[in-house]
């Protein structure tokens, strides 16, 4: 609007035809928005969009985001705005204890019962995430362990802790192993293999 005031556009004329008040503008010419609360606006929009696609991240997983959509910050900063905003983990236990101390069901019937062995190939499936650090950044590995012949027998690299990371990885197994019906994939609890439209804690694959 100052670009436009130099050209010689009368601020009302701007006003009116992008349908605003002058009231506002003259409160933002008289008292601009400094340039820390630019930044931390940035920031809370690149951790809004994160949580957006992800909702259940924590801010930890949610600052990696940020940071690679360009918007660099502390974890501490990080949290502050999640915890102004009210952004949290579907799956944290800030959630858990709002609805009253306990944590939720089980999202699948386990399968598993503490008994890793199996009488053959492709009966038993194991699958976990772990982090590694490069010099360019954080890469993830998702594994899967075939717990009859004790060989991964699938996996998938990414450099982002999402869904996909673990879908891609049982992908990999399927087709590398072809018949797998019946066969029972098990892993932790994690929002990967929790969320909805990725896996469950424990469950068969037809």
């Amino acid at each position: 609007m100052n670009e436009l005031a130099a050209d010689g556009i009368p601020v009302a004329v701007t006003c009116r035809v992008l349908n605003s008040a002058r009231q506002p503008y003259y409160r933002w010419l008289a008292r601009p928005v400094t340039d820390a609360a630019l930044a931390e606006a940035y920031r809370a929009n690149a951790l809004c969009d994160a949580h957006r696609d992800d909702p259940e991240f924590g801010y930890r997983f949610l600052t990696d985001e940020a940071r690679a959509a360009g918007q660099a910050m502390t974890e501490r900063t990080a949290w502050k705005i999640c915890s102004g905003m009210g952004w949290f983990s579907t799956f944290s236990k800030r959630k858990r204890r709002a609805k009253g101390g306990k944590a939720g069901p089980p999202v699948h019937d386990d399968l598993v019962c503490r008994d890793f062995t199996a009488d053959g190939p492709n009966r038993l499936w194991l699958a976990d995430i772990t982090e590694h650090r490069t010099g360019e950044g954080k890469l993830y590995l998702c594994a899967i362990k075939d717990v009859w012949s004790n060989r991964i027998v699938g996996y998938s690299i990414d450099s982002r802790m999402k869904s996909r990371l673990a879908v891609n990885a049982v992908r990999n197994a399927v087709a590398r192993r072809g018949d797998v019906a019946g066969c029972v994939l098990h892993t932790d609890r994690g929002p990967q293999f929790a969320a909805g439209n990725s896996f469950t804690n424990c469950t068969a694959i037809t």
